[in-house]
C-alpha cells in the first residue's frame, strides 16, 4: 500500500484565527500550564492555507474540526466561522462544538448546535483535580443531567480526559448505552516509563469492550521524544490489540501537535506501525471509521 495515495480522514485538528481574539489561551498572556509545555510556537494563525501546506504529501479526503476553546461567551460564533470555511473551501466536514453538560442551560446550546449540519457532537474536558478551576467529574449529578440530553439531539461526545479516570468513563458509558463517545489523545499516556505504561494500558482495558466508546490515535505527543515509531508502537497497538481496528481513528491533532512533530512525521509513524495490518484495517484506520463514526459532510 503507497501512503502516499491513502486516503485520509483527519478525525481531529484545529484552525485559530487570532486576529479574531476569540481564543484566550493563544491571545492572553500569561499562558496556561500546557501538557506539552511552553506552546508560544503555536499563537499564531493557522487556517485552510497552513493545513494544506503542513499536510500537502498526504491525501487528505475530509477533516473535522475539533473545538478550540473559542470564547465561552459566544460558543456558536466557532460553528458560523467554520460554516463559512467549509463553504469556501470545502472543509472541515465536520465539527465538534464546546459545551459545559454540568452548568444549567446545557441544553439549550445542544438544541443549538443540532441546527448546524456541520456539527457532530461536543466535547468537554472534565477537571478532577485543578482547584483554580470548577471541578467537573463524569459522576456528577449535574454532569449527567447534561449528558443525558446528548441523545435527544443526536450528538456524539468527544472526551478528552486523563487515562486515570477511564473506570468513570466505563460507568458512564454503561448507563448511557445509546451515546457514543469519542476518547481523545489514548487517553493521554504522557508517562512512557515501564510502570506509567502498565497503568496506562490497564485502565485502556477498563473500557475497550464497551460498545459505544471508540479512540483516536491523536495526541500522544511527549515533550523532549522523538515521535517515532520506536517511542509511540507500544500506544499504538495497544489500542488497536484491545479496541480492534474498526474503533481506532486516525487525528493530527494539528496544529498542537506540530509542537512535538510534523505533519509527516505523524502519519508515518502511525503507517509504520500499522503497515502489517490487512490493508483493509489500514483504511478502517486512516480514513473509513471516521466517515462511519462522524458522517461528515
Amino acid at each position: 500500500m503507497d501512503l502516499r495515495e491513502l486516503k485520509i480522514v483527519d478525525s481531529h485538528h484545529h484552525f485559530w484565527d487570532l486576529s479574531m481574539k476569540k481564543h484566550p489561551w493563544l491571545c492572553e498572556k500569561p499562558l496556561i500550564n500546557f501538557r506539552y509545555g511552553n506552546y508560544e510556537k503555536i499563537c499564531k494563525n493557522f487556517l485552510y492555507d497552513d493545513y494544506i501546506k503542513v499536510s500537502e504529501n498526504h491525501n487528505i479526503y475530509k477533516t473535522i474540526h475539533m473545538e478550540a476553546e473559542w470564547n465561552k461567551n459566544n460558543p456558536i460564533g466557532e460553528i458560523i466561522w467554520l460554516e463559512k470555511i467549509y463553504k469556501k473551501f470545502g472543509l472541515p466536514n465536520g465539527a465538534v462544538g464546546q459545551i459545559w453538560l454540568h452548568e444549567k442551560g446545557s441544553e439549550l446550546l445542544l438544541k443549538e448546535y443540532s441546527k448546524h449540519p456541520i456539527v457532530r457532537g461536543v466535547r468537554q474536558k472534565p477537571n478532577y483535580d485543578n482547584s483554580k478551576n470548577p471541578i467537573v467529574k463524569l459522576s456528577d449529578k449535574s454532569f449527567r443531567n447534561g449528558f443525558k440530553n446528548l441523545e435527544k439531539y443526536n450528538l456524539h461526545f468527544d472526551l478528552q480526559i486523563p487515562w486515570e479516570y477511564l473506570d468513570d468513563v466505563k460507568l458512564l458509558a454503561d448507563d448511557f448505552p445509546n451515546t457514543l463517545i469519542i476518547l481523545n489523545h489514548a487517553g493521554l499516556p504522557h508517562d512512557r516509563t515501564k510502570n506509567g505504561l502498565k497503568n496506562w494500558s490497564n485502565a485502556i482495558n477498563i473500557i475497550n469492550l464497551c460498545p459505544n466508546i471508540i479512540v483516536k490515535i491523536s495526541g500522544i505527543g511527549v515533550p523532549n521524544l522523538v515521535w517515532n515509531k520506536t517511542n509511540n508502537e507500544y500506544v499504538i497497538k495497544h489500542l488497536i490489540d484491545k479496541f480492534g481496528p474498526k474503533k481506532c481513528m486516525f487525528g493530527s491533532n494539528f496544529p498542537v501537535d506540530s509542537l512535538c512533530a510534523t505533519y509527516d512525521q505523524i502519519v508515518e509513524t502511525l503507517f509504520e506501525c500499522i503497515f502489517d495490518l490487512a490493508d483493509e484495517d489500514i483504511k478502517n484506520i486512516f480514513y473509513q471509521n471516521a466517515i462511519k463514526f462522524y458522517k461528515p459532510l
